[in-house]
């Protein structure tokens, strides 16, 4: 997880394009409809420049986003302070999963999103993530979906690196930001969560229609409610689901549970 110091802007001009907005919108409906605690304590990791941290601020609840950029920490305070009706529900912190200050504290929703596609492999992130998660609470994974690698190469047309990552079955391709990422599947993921004493829900697929679209797709404002709501009713069944570029895993951690 570094070098993202690199890649702020370009990642911050993706969050903002209607792409990006359609991932951002389906999961946090998502996680508002999940969320049992009113407000809750969210432990947003890997907060990049703290669109979800913001968003769950704005919703009521308190927030902790935590990442290892101090480049990306510093556009999420900028952010921020523009929003000084958030103030008190924030909070930033610059840490990775490793160096998390939290031994012993839970939260009522642990969010983990774009984060393990930079990793080697997801189960030791899951099991600090899970640790973290209060009886009763979400984790919240967002990842790069294995089953779909290759669609989007097939769908802007570069038909060669389309054949070469279905053939080779591919776990792994190049991402939006230039750097090459690594796929979950969302079966896996579940059995990860559930090794922690969670409970996996359904997962949705995210963006599944509009993944192939560059930053400049800009859609009226009528043309995008109707995408988002396409995606939403998508997100939920197969096979639509499995072709999604991102999968969004949940799991709840029991009222009761001796973790």
């Amino acid at each position: 997880m570094t070098g993202f110091d690199t890649v702020g802007a370009a990642y911050t001009a993706h969050s903002d394009s209607a792409r990006g907005r359609l991932r951002h919108d389906l999961v946090e409906r998502r996680l508002r409809a999940e969320f049992t605690a009113r407000p809750a304590r969210v432990l947003d990791v890997g907060c990049g420049n703290g669109e979800m941290t913001l968003r769950l601020a704005a919703a009521g609840h308190q927030v902790t986003g935590a990442d290892p950029s101090a480049t990306m920490l510093a556009t999420s305070a900028d952010r921020l302070a523009a929003r000084p009706e958030l103030a008190d529900r924030v909070q930033l912190i610059e840490a990775d999963l490793e160096s998390l200050p939290f031994d012993g504290e839970r939260f009522d929703a642990v969010c983990c999103h774009g984060v393990l596609m930079y990793l080697a492999e997801p189960g030791p992130a899951i099991a600090r993530l899970a640790g973290l998660v209060a009886p009763g609470g979400l984790l919240s994974i967002l990842a790069k979906n294995r089953r779909s690698i290759g669609v989007r190469e097939a769908l802007t047309g570069d038909y060669e690196t389309a054949h070469r990552l279905i053939e080779s079955e591919a776990d792994r391709s190049l991402g939006n930001l230039g750097r090459e990422t690594r796929g979950d599947d969302p079966g896996a993921l579940d059995r990860h969560a559930a090794e922690h004493g969670l409970s996996p829900l359904s997962w949705q697929g995210v963006r599944i229609f509009h993944d192939h679209l560059d930053d400049t797709w800009i859609p009226e404002p009528a043309a995008y409610a109707a995408a988002l709501e396409v995606e939403w009713a998508a997100s939920w069944r197969s096979p639509y689901r499995d072709m999604g570029h991102l999968v969004h895993t949940l799991a709840r951690r029991p009222e009761r549970s001796r973790s």
